[in-house]
């Protein structure tokens, strides 16, 4: 399926940019050769300027003179006096050309009487563009016939100009901008195809995260339903034996329970309908009572716990206090459940000027700028390194905790996911002499 998405994403952006690059380019190439005719244009009329002023001052118009107008073919000149042809225009070398300035002066005819740019008193010009059949084709020419008045009558002359040059330079424009938006198209749809799979990349992360998830949920949600029909079959089978198996039957129930309850706030948050309800928060007393909440639990696993909070006042912070007593409750009961369970197992920390330290701690500071840091330090197992990266992804457990059954590796993505929306952070460190520290980090917000 993202193959597919993929490849009609790649169509479609690459389609878009091939044709709004397309339409650029014929634009541009619309605009540049129009100037290029322009130019030539404006450089025509100034030669026609440049003629028809020595025209007037010249009593006599000789070969040489009009051997060099031609310019070795950049012109072709004929001229009609009362109507009469020069000998100039008779030329043998000059044959080739008769067709062309006979197609001009054909051309100049039907323009007879129609307004033309006057120099002087006595000369003015007619200018116009066509196209003739040339022994290599079709060409287009710029022409322009000058009439002076004399006093013996008048003289005519046709000058025309190739456009050849033009259309060469317009060939080997079009040439080269095909070559370059070749380029240009080649790198857009290879890198439109490294975009969109770039693109679809955390989709596709997401969908194989939600399949993980509902796989794991599957296979977490089998285990209690499996409890729960085996004791179901076992009270139809034998009756009398009914309140034996109520307590594992309600344990199992409330194990499934809680497993729904984990999915459902994982879900709000997914969901971006995950709520908080800011305030001002002591975070000295909130981690003074849930310490107290967790006491006899961790008593009953031969742990203590103790909060080391700072010696003076420290402002409220801004947050969701059920929230953020979640977050250090999952972190307290992951430390009592993972936490050796044989007294002579504990380890405790030694650090100078001190009594042994307890096995659990909960330590509360306020850093430089506007940040609160709390810690839940253990002396456990640990965490090893190449796991530390995993442990807030949903259903991640260590392979050490998975005979746990009261964890589902739910909680440490629970914490992640009500530290993030609080803008804060969660990380885990090595506790020296052994164990794992994790530190949450809430900004003050007040």
């Amino acid at each position: 399926m993202f193959n597919k998405v993929r490849l009609r994403l790649t169509l479609l952006s690459g389609g878009i940019t091939t044709l709004i690059l397309v339409i650029m380019t014929l634009a541009y190439l619309y605009v540049s050769e129009q100037n290029l005719l322009n130019t030539r244009l404006l450089s025509f009329r100034s030669d026609i300027n440049t003629i028809a002023a020595n025209l007037e001052q010249q009593s006599v118009i000789t070969h040489e003179w009009l051997s060099k107008l031609e310019n070795n073919g950049y012109y072709y000149i004929s001229l009609l006096d009362n109507g009469t042809p020069f000998l100039f225009n008779s030329r043998a070398n000059h044959s080739p050309c008769q067709e062309i300035l006979a197609a001009g002066w054909a051309h100049y005819e039907t323009l007879r009487g129609t307004p033309a740019v006057t120099l002087s008193y006595n000369c003015m010009y007619h200018d116009f563009s066509f196209a003739a059949d040339t022994e290599s084709g079709p060409a287009t020419f710029y022409g322009c016939v000058i009439t002076l008045q004399r006093i013996n009558g008048t003289l005519e002359m046709l000058l025309l100009s190739s456009l050849e040059s033009v259309n060469l330079q317009k060939s080997e424009q079009r040439l080269v901008f095909l070559g370059i938006v070749t380029a240009a198209l080649l790198v857009i749809w290879l890198f439109a195809w490294h975009f969109t799979g770039k693109l679809l990349m955390p989709i596709e992360e997401s969908r194989r995260s939600q399949n993980r998830f509902i796989a794991a949920a599957s296979h977490e949600l089998r285990t209690p339903l499996a409890v729960l029909l085996s004791c179901m079959d076992s009270c139809t089978e034998n009756p009398a034996g009914t309140d034996a198996l109520l307590p594992t039957m309600k344990s199992e129930t409330i194990r499934m329970a809680g497993l729904i309850n984990d999915m459902l706030t994982l879900s709000q948050h997914d969901n971006r309908t995950f709520t908080l309800t800011r305030q001002p928060v002591e975070l000295d007393t909130l981690l003074l009572n849930t310490c107290e909440a967790f006491e006899p639990m961790a008593k009953q696993n031969g742990l203590s716990l103790a909060a080391e909070l700072p010696d003076g006042a420290i402002p409220p912070c801004l947050c969701d206090p059920e929230r953020i007593r979640q977050v250090i409750a999952i972190l307290i009961h992951n430390a009592i459940s993972y936490a050796p369970k044989d007294d002579t197992d504990v380890i405790f920390r030694d650090e100078p000027g001190r009594n042994a330290a307890p096995a659990i701690v909960l330590r509360l500071e306020k850093t430089s700028g506007y940040l609160f840091q709390i810690s839940v330090i253990d002396h456990g197992a640990g965490i090893p390194d190449e796991e530390k990266p995993k442990i807030f992804e949903r259903f991640y457990r260590s392979e050490k905790s998975r005979s746990a059954k009261e964890h589902f590796g739910l909680g440490l993505s629970i914490a992640y996911e009500i530290i993030h929306a609080h803008q804060g952070k969660i990380t885990v460190a090595d506790t020296p002499g052994g164990g794992a520290t994790f530190i949450v980090t809430l900004p003050a917000g007040v």
